[in-house]
């Protein structure tokens, strides 16, 4: 088993009230009055009541192009991924020296040399540690990432293993775009990094109190789903896909394959204590709670990290996989599951013990 010794959730400094973005949206994005009714309505609607930037509000307005975005991607994921890993690795009790292997994500930005490398560099990480950044899979990276550690770690029972989530989604908005998908994105999507420290099952650290241990694994994707989420590469930069059909295919699929995959382990969702779920949005949330069959309050947190800094993408269920720890923490020896849905239309799930 790998065990999850260190999590660390970081936000950006700059926090705003829902409104006070979406008024500042209606002028940077220059929008006539049915725009800005829909802008508002949608807004409104994303169950989402304040949001961490990675810039002032005022500078949006002077992003002129793609480059001009990155550049501040770029800037601000080193800078607060360097804090995340730092205090994920200072909760575990390691130093930067130890760590064999880093793994970083993110769909929000392009870099190479990749994050992890620029953090490495920080931080001071011996020369030979293995880099693996991912990039493409979206909202469900943080889980899948989680996974792709553990999986790692099967090699390499003694090592260190952590993961990076920067996600930095306000510098994607397209202020041409007047989509509904892109109006939804702007009122959704928050700045957050989030990141991992992760031991094999020979590690000294391996099974320190308080600390989930990763059981398995297991990746879906959907067949002739590719164009539900994901993003349009244009020269303004990312421009986002964002399908209505989600919500049904949450529905239609979530629920069976989560069952399939716990009893391949001998449980069923009945056995699962709790429930580390990506927010998605509001209607997301609502088809997760109707497709497991468990309560609106098993899915406390995600709705409330939704409600308070809305959709990190990958690094939401990291955030909330600290929120769980803080404040529900499981009881010892029960089950937990993470799961996130992204581009493809994919699922990953994590069979967690704490």
């Amino acid at each position: 088993m790998t065990h999850l010794v260190g999590v660390e959730a970081v936000l950006p400094e700059h926090r705003y009230d829902q409104r006070e973005i979406t008024d500042v949206l209606a002028r940077v994005m220059r929008a006539d009055r049915r725009t800005e009714v829909l802008l508002r309505k949608v807004h409104g609607s994303a169950g989402v009541d304040s949001r961490h930037l990675a810039l002032p509000l005022s500078r949006y307005g002077t992003l002129d192009d793609f480059g001009a975005a990155n550049d501040e991607f770029l800037s601000a994921a080193v800078e607060l991924g360097t804090v995340a890993v730092a205090g994920a690795l200072e909760r575990a009790g390691l130093v930067p020296q130890e760590v064999d292997v880093f793994v970083s994500t993110t769909v929000t930005g392009l870099a190479v040399p990749s994050v992890e490398s620029r953090i490495a560099a920080r931080l001071g990480m011996r020369e030979d540690v293995v880099r693996v950044p991912l990039m493409g899979l979206g909202c469900m990276a943080g889980a899948a990432g989680t996974a792709r550690v553990h999986d790692l770690l099967a090699g390499r029972p003694d090592g260190v293993a952590v993961l990076v989530s920067a996600e930095l989604c306000s510098l994607t908005v397209q202020r041409d775009d007047v989509s509904t998908a892109n109006l939804v994105a702007s009122g959704l999507f928050g700045d957050g990094v989030a990141a991992v420290v992760a031991v094999g099952p020979e590690h000294p650290a391996a099974g320190t109190a308080g600390t989930p241990a990763v059981i398995a694994s297991r990746s879906r994707t959907y067949p002739g789903t590719e164009g539900t989420m994901g993003w349009d590469v244009r020269s303004t930069g990312l421009r986002i896909v964002l399908g209505v059909e989600v919500p049904e295919l949450v529905r239609s699929h979530v629920g069976r394959d989560v069952a399939a995959f716990l009893a391949e382990h001998d449980l069923r969702i009945e056995d699962v204590g709790w429930w580390v779920c990506h927010p998605g949005g509001p209607k997301v949330i609502d088809s997760m709670v109707e497709a497991l069959g468990v309560d609106a309050d098993d899915l406390a947190l995600t709705t409330e990290s939704l409600r308070t800094v809305g959709n990190l993408s990958s690094a939401s269920v990291l955030h909330i996989l600290r929120d769980t720890l803080d404040r529900r923490p499981p009881e010892p020896g029960s089950y937990g599951v993470m799961m996130a849905m992204g581009p493809g239309f994919s699922l990953e799930l994590v069979l967690l013990r704490a």
